[in-house]
């Protein structure tokens, strides 16, 4: 089976999900969305005071290799049984999630584009980016409401470890995609790769070349 991949990287609270969700609403059922969130280490035998002060944006911290294995079953059409990480636990929940192939798969992660294996699987590579102030604040808000967590515990994390992280391993990853966008609303950007994948489903070979950085 044929099919488009393309990752969506960049810091935390960057607008990623945004745009993933838009390219889902777009396309509806051609699309499959893997989060490489999910992908977080079992820590079974880790104490949960233990698990809080692991280094999540650290690439050890993902078992990316289960990643790669999974992207290369869906891209020869087979289902995938991904795991589904819960965040109030710090660990990797006992569900798995059932996804099919598709004819476009989205991959989704601030680490995505630090893995030259994952890299070489893409299609489109994009990277979003934000002001650092906007990113903590939308952080703060969705792991709040989201995640259960306190403010105390994610401002400690951001500092100790997501801000570091952030650039030593992951706004280095910003040379390496093909588009740089400012938001997960920008319009320009988003008629560009929608206009790119609508070209490329039309087309046998899926091959994607342009390198373009949309501007603010």
């Amino acid at each position: 089976m044929n099919c488009i991949i393309i990752g969506i990287a960049g810091g935390t609270g960057s607008g990623k999900s945004t745009f993933t969700k838009r390219l889902k609403d777009e396309f509806k059922e051609d699309v499959a969305v893997i989060y490489h969130d999910n992908y977080y280490r079992r820590q079974d035998e880790v104490p949960f005071e233990e698990r809080k002060k692991v280094n999540y944006d650290h690439p050890d911290s993902l078992e990316t290799q289960l990643l790669l294995e999974h992207l290369h079953m869906l891209k020869d059409g087979r289902p995938i049984q991904c795991p589904v990480y819960d965040y109030s636990l710090h660990n990797r929940s006992d569900q798995l999630l059932h996804i099919e192939p598709r004819k476009i798969i989205i991959v989704e992660g601030i680490l995505l584009l630090a893995d030259k294996r994952i890299r070489d699987l893409l299609d489109i590579k994009i990277y979003v980016e934000a002001d650092a102030d906007e990113r903590i604040l939308r952080r703060i808000v969705r792991d709040v409401k989201e995640r259960g967590r306190d403010i105390d515990n994610i401002v400690e994390q951001y500092l100790t470890t997501v801000k570091p992280m952030h650039y030593l391993y992951v706004e280095p990853t910003r040379a390496l995609a093909d588009i740089v966008i400012n938001s997960g609303m920008n319009n320009v950007a988003f008629d560009i790769v929608r206009s790119r994948i609508q070209l490329m489903l039309e087309e046998e070979d899926f091959e994607f070349s342009a390198d373009m950085e949309i501007p603010g």
